[in-house]
């Protein structure tokens, strides 16, 4: 059986942390940024953890060993 390719857009959106956690960052970080509050704009520079596991497991088959740890 052939060697999976790697997913590059998955590998780009996601990382992976030493305990198993997929984390990304939000969504709509850089639509209509002035009319949206300071606080909420600073919530969208870090990254949030992703806990559905169907998720999980798809990033982690997809991505392969390029989601950096």
């Amino acid at each position: 059986m052939p060697k999976l390719k790697t997913h590059k857009g998955t590998a780009k959106r996601f990382r992976l942390t030493k305990n198993g956690k997929v984390m990304r960052m939000l969504a709509g970080r850089t639509h209509l940024r002035r009319r949206k509050k300071s606080s909420k704009r600073s919530d969208f520079r870090h990254a949030v953890s992703s806990d559905v596991k169907y998720i999980v497991k798809q990033v982690k088959q997809t991505a392969g060993k390029a989601v950096k740890e």
